[in-house]
C-alpha cells in the first residue's frame, strides 16, 4: 500500500471515505514522521493527544454516515493564527507562551470541516520576512537542501508540506508569503482576493494587505481547503460580503470550446514584460518558459502585457506595510499580554525594555521605518504618496485584464538562497519580493504552481494572478497544468520512502 504520508488532501479524503484507512492511523503515522524530522525546525508545538482525539471523533462521524472531503484529514496551522488550547507566538519572543481564549475564524472553519490539527508551524516573526530566518525560535530549513531557506514568512507551512509531514497547512500572504515559500519548496499555494478569508484571529502585520490561504500539494488540494476557509465573517471589518464558494467545483468548470486535449482553449495568459528582466536567473526563466509552453499546448494563448509600475511596488510596499505594522504592534507593550521586562523603574522604562527584549531585529527595523513615515512632516511625503501609487498599481492590473484573463510569470527572481546569505543585507531580501508585491498591493488573488527546477536543482514556481474574486479561474488553469505535468508530485530525496 502507498505510504500514508504520500497522499495529498484529495487522495486522503477519498481513501478515508472508502474506509481504506482511518484518520487515527494517518494521524499516528504523521506524528511519528514529525518526531523524526525535527532538524527542519518546522514545528513550534505539536498536540499528539488533541490530534488523536480529533481523529477518533472524525472516524466516529464517518461511521455514523457523515461525509466531507476534509473530514479526518490532518493539517497544521501557521503560528500566526490564534488557537484555543495551543500556544500562539507569531514566531516572536514577545508572545512566547501566549494562550488564546478563542480560535481564529480560519482555524474554526477548518475544524468544522473535520480537519485534524497536528500543531503550530514556525514562521518569520509577526510574518515579517522572506526566508523564515527571522523567527525567535530558530530558522526553518528547506527539505530540498537543508542549507537553504524555505522562503517566508510561511516557511514552516511550506517545508512541512514539502517534507510530507502534513498534506496541507495554512499560511498568510502580506507581500508574497504564501506564493514565495510555495515556489521555493516545490508545492502549491494560493493567496485569495483580499477579504475572501477572514482575518479575525490572525495576528496583524499590515491590516490592508494580510490575507490567509492554503499551502498544499496541488491545486485540487488548495481548492478543497479554500472552500472551507472562505466566506463572510461579521467579526472582520475587512471581510468581503460574499458567501462561501465551492472552489473545487469552480476548478473543474469546463471552458467553452475546451477539449480533453486542450482544456485551456481560449484562455488568454498575459506575460508582463517587467516580470522577465535580464537579471532573472537563467534556471528560473527556463522553468517558467517551459511551463508557459505547456499552457500553449493545453490551448492557452500567450499575450504580451505591461505592468509599468512593478519596480515601484517595492518602495510602496515597504512604506505602507511598516506603517501599518508600527500601528498594529503598538499593542505589545507588556501591560496586557505577552512578554514583560523583569526589571524596570517606571512605566516608560518598562515599555522600552519590554519591546527591546521582545522584538527581533527585523520587527524593530520595520517599526522604526513605519513610525518615521507616519510622523509629522513625513506622512504626506511618504505614506500618502505610497497610497496614491498603490492605486495606480491596481489600475495597471485592470488595464492588463482587458487584454488577458490571467497573468503569469515567475514568483521570485531566483531559487531559494542559502541560510545567512541575505542576513546582513535586508534590502536584498526585500528585492526578492518584486514579482509578488504588485498583486498584494492591488488585493488580487495569486498562486504559485510547481513548474520545474532551476539552479542547484531547487524548485521553481510559476505565478498565476487573476482578477478580483477569480480564484476559480486560477485554480482551473493550475489544475489543467498539473493534470498534464508531474512537477507537483516531485518530492525531496528520501521523503517518499
Amino acid at each position: 500500500m502507498t505510504a500514508l504520508h504520500q497522499w495529498g488532501v484529495a487522495e486522503l479524503g477519498r481513501e478515508l471515505a472508502a474506509g481504506t484507512v482511518s484518520s487515527v492511523e494517518v494521524t499516528k503515522h504523521l506524528l511519528a514522521r514529525v518526531a523524526s524530522h525535527e532538524q527542519l525546525g518546522v514545528w513550534l508545538c505539536t498536540d499528539r493527544d488533541g490530534a488523536l482525539a480529533q481523529a477518533a471523533a472524525a472516524d466516529a462521524r464517518r461511521a455514523r454516515g457523515d461525509s466531507g472531503a476534509l473530514l479526518g484529514v490532518p493539517i497544521a496551522h501557521k503560528d500566526i493564527f490564534v488557537t484555543r488550547g495551543l500556544p500562539t507566538t507569531a514566531g516572536s519572543k514577545m508572545l512566547d507562551g501566549y494562550m488564546s481564549p478563542f480560535d481564529a475564524t480560519v482555524v474554526a472553519r477548518l475544524a468544522q470541516a473535520g480537519t485534524v490539527t497536528l500543531g503550530k508551524l514556525n514562521c518569520d516573526e509577526f510574518a515579517m520576512g522572506s526566508s523564515n530566518e527571522n523567527s525567535a525560535f530558530g530558522p526553518v530549513r528547506n527539505p530540498w537542501d537543508m542549507a537553504r531557506v524555505p522562503g517566508g514568512s510561511s516557511g514552516g507551512s511550506a517545508a512541512a508540506v514539502a517534507a510530507r509531514l502534513v498534506p496541507a497547512a495554512t499560511g498568510t500572504d502580506t507581500g508574497g508569503s504564501i506564493r514565495q515559500p510555495a515556489s521555493f519548496s516545490g508545492i502549491t499555494g494560493i493567496k485569495p482576493t483580499y477579504g475572501v478569508c477572514s482575518r479575525y484571529g490572525m495576528i496583524a502585520f499590515a491590516s490592508s494587505l494580510d490575507q490567509a490561504g492554503p499551502l498544499a500539494r496541488s491545486a485540487e488540494d488548495c481548492a478543497l481547503l479554500l472552500s472551507a476557509m472562505s466566506g463572510f465573517d461579521e467579526r472582520d471589518a475587512t471581510s468581503a460580503q460574499r458567501p462561501a464558494q465551492d472552489f473545487d467545483a469552480a476548478m473543474r468548470h469546463t471552458r467553452p470550446g475546451a477539449t480533453a486535449a486542450q482544456p485551456l482553449k481560449g484562455l488568454r495568459v498575459g506575460l508582463p514584460r517587467e516580470f522577465f528582466p535580464a537579471a532573472l536567473a537563467g534556471g528560473v526563466n527556463a522553468a517558467v518558459r517551459g511551463a508557459l509552453a505547456e499552457f500553449e499546448r493545453l490551448g492557452a494563448t500567450l499575450v504580451d502585457v505591461s505592468l509599468p509600475r512593478t519596480e515601484l511596488s517595492i518602495p510602496v510596499y515597504y512604506i505602507i506595510a511598516p506603517a501599518e505594522a508600527s500601528s498594529n504592534l503598538s499593542r505589545f507593550d507588556g501591560v496586557r499580554f505577552g512578554h514583560r521586562a523583569s526589571q524596570y523603574t517606571d512605566l516608560l522604562e518598562m515599555y522600552k525594555k519590554t519591546r527591546a527584549e521582545g522584538f527581533g531585529a527585523e520587527v524593530k527595523r520595520r517599526i522604526m521605518i513605519g513610525t518615521y513615515v507616519l510622523s509629522h512632516g513625513y506622512y504626506d511625503a511618504y505614506y500618502l504618496q505610497a497610497q496614491k501609487l498603490r492605486r495606480m498599481i491596481a489600475d495597471d492590473f485592470q488595464r492588463c485584464f482587458t487584454q488577458c484573463d490571467v497573468i503569469a510569470g515567475p514568483v521570485a527572481p531566483t531559487v531559494a538562497w542559502k541560510l545567512g546569505d541575505k542576513g546582513d543585507d535586508p534590502v536584498a531580501a526585500y528585492l526578492a519580493d518584486i514579482f509578488t508585491l504588485p498583486a498584494s498591493l492591488a488585493g488580487l488573488p495569486g498562486m504559485s504552481v510547481p513548474a520545474g527546477f532551476g539552479e542547484a536543482g531547487m524548485p521553481v514556481g510559476l505565478q498565476l494572478i487573476g482578477n478580483y474574486f477569480e480564484e476559480g479561474a486560477l485554480l482551473h488553469a493550475a489544475h489543467a497544468f498539473q493534470q498534464a505535468t508531474d512537477w507537483h508530485v516531485r518530492a525531496p530525496a528520501g521523503v517518499l520512502e
